[in-house]
């Protein structure tokens, strides 16, 4: 009996063993593949599923990138669209509206007082006369919204992004500006210089005012990039002949370069024959924008807000 219990303990001795080698053995290859699985995704080795997930993290981050920008971009505004050529002069506080017209994205900002104060976009694209509906005045609209203080007689409805720049002609693009400024002074160098450009990237305008009950600004920052180089103009909303005079300079005031200002033969630029010329027709023949009221091609074109400027 007794060496039947010796022979008893003896085999459940041994299926005890067995049994836990036969774990050992099975844990064993599993670590190592675990091991095997992190080595291969660290070095990248030849797998089709992990080239397809780091793919997927890459467009994933692609995506995303552009949505956290506009978020930041318009964190603590309320996007609204608003029709490019609407007239009133009424701005919502604290709003972003797209200012761009077409495919265009010219981003402009108001404050809490409805004041237009900052405009920014990442290209400028220039206006297309032979593919977009522009006027025979070189503008997409007839007229521009009615900013309070645009009725002044010294002041403009002035374009922060000009209409040869791709800009609309609503109330979130238009601040009363002094009207020298606005045809002959820092505005209209700064407007030109990108026309010729070919438009700017990195675009950003930083309007200020006086206090917070007025929609006449005090003053202007245009940043911008033109060919690689960064420009900053600053300037006041004032009419820069009387501060030069106020200084003490001398000379002729500054206007727009005009490609011909002494008279001309209007049958070489009139191609219909109806006896106005168009900004198209200008353009052909090789005269740049804007047309001043000074120009002997003025008469023949139609000025639609009278600012004694034409295609600007």
């Amino acid at each position: 009996m007794k060496n039947k219990m010796n022979v008893l303990i003896l085999l459940l001795t041994a299926i005890f063993m067995v049994g836990c080698t036969d774990v050992e053995e099975v844990s064993i290859p599993d670590e190592k593949i675990e091991t095997e699985d992190v080595t291969i995704v660290d070095t990248t080795e030849n797998s089709e599923s992990e080239k397809t997930a780091t793919t997927v993290v890459d467009e994933s981050i692609v995506e995303e990138t552009p949505a956290q920008s506009n978020k930041d971009q318009f964190s603590g505004y309320k996007l609204i669209e608003v029709d490019g050529g609407n007239l009133s002069g009424h701005r919502e506080p604290n709003v972003v509206v797209n200012i761009g017209f077409g495919d265009r994205d010219y981003w402009a900002f108001t404050n809490e007082y409805g004041q237009l104060v900052r405009v920014i976009a990442d290209k400028i694209i220039l206006q297309d006369d032979d593919n977009e509906p522009v006027l025979s005045s070189g503008r997409y609209y007839s007229d521009e919204a009615k900013v309070p203080g645009v009725e002044s007689s010294v002041l403009d409805e002035g374009h922060v992004i000009a209409d040869s720049l791709g800009g609309v002609s609503n109330a979130y693009n238009i601040t009363p500006q002094n009207s020298t400024l606005n045809r002959h002074g820092d505005q209209a160098y700064m407007e030109d210089a990108i026309r010729k450009a070919n438009g700017a990237t990195m675009f950003e305008a930083i309007i200020t005012y006086t206090n917070t009950k007025t929609q006449i600004p005090s003053s202007y920052q245009y940043t911008y990039t033109l060919k690689g180089k960064k420009i900053v103009d600053s300037f006041d909303n004032v009419n820069p002949d009387e501060v030069n005079e106020s200084l003490g300079l001398t000379g002729e005031p500054s206007k727009p370069a005009q490609s011909n200002t002494s008279g001309g033969d209007i049958s070489s630029v009139d191609t219909n024959g109806n006896g106005q010329v168009t900004i198209k027709e200008a353009k052909a023949a090789g005269f740049s924008m804007p047309i001043t009221s000074d120009h002997w091609l003025y008469p023949y074109m139609h000025d639609a807000d009278k600012d004694g400027l034409v295609g600007e």
